[in-house]
């Protein structure tokens, strides 16, 4: 597990190699912003950082990390939405042309939530995650009643599962539901299998994943 100090190393890796390559692209984004096509909403998991997994140069992704990578539904009631904050400065500033929901394997949060695992007490004792998660309640009963609460295949369902949800979250945004009907933007889901190093993509024709090749 890596100290501050085994960053520095890397920090100084990037400015001896990384910076040079680079920096025409950051001066550029420097000059005229940032204009990335394409948001990634995904997991905080430190396993499955999405530049990385797609090998992108500095700006191309506008990048939203969050437990299991979940969307809340569009609401007005005052409060500090912030994952529904980053998603209106995507689309309406920004405009982004795609949104890509990427889970992943083994995510604790989507464990958590087949789980039902309730807080644990005051907030900072498991109440804010338990509370985070609860977004899954209704896909949990879906999962639950068909695959159970143990196994992998009933915690790939659960991970599948908020993916869909997450989709269904955006549509619920009114700008974001008229872009798509309009084809201004286009709403994927994908999962990444941390053990294949592979990534499957959602087709909503038919709801299944397949695999990217």
């Amino acid at each position: 597990m890596p100290e501050f100090a085994e960053l520095l190393k890397g920090y100084r890796r990037f400015r001896e190699h990384t910076w040079p390559r680079q920096r025409d692209r950051f001066a550029e984004t420097l000059e005229k912003g940032q204009h990335p096509k394409l948001m990634v909403i995904a997991c905080c998991d430190s396993r499955v950082d999405p530049a990385q997994i797609f090998d992108v140069d500095p700006g191309d992704i506008f990048v939203l990390r969050n437990v299991a990578a979940l969307v809340p539904p569009f609401e007005t009631t005052p409060g500090q939405h912030g994952v529904s904050a980053a998603v209106e400065f995507a689309v309406q500033s920004l405009e982004v042309a795609q949104i890509l929901v990427m889970g992943h394997g083994r995510c604790g949060g989507c464990l958590a939530a087949l789980r039902n695992d309730g807080p644990s007490g005051d907030p900072g004792e498991g109440a804010f995650l338990a509370g985070w998660i609860a977004l899954l309640d209704e896909a949990r009963e879906r999962v639950a009643e068909q695959y159970g609460t143990q196994g992998r295949e009933a915690e790939l369902a659960m991970e599948f599962s908020a993916i869909r949800q997450s989709l269904a979250n955006l549509r619920t945004f009114p700008w974001i539901a008229q872009r798509e009907s309009e084809g201004r933007i286009k709403l994927r889901g994908a999962h990444f299998s941390i053990g294949e190093g592979r990534l499957y993509s959602l087709d909503e024709t038919n709801g299944e994943f397949e695999v990217i090749e």
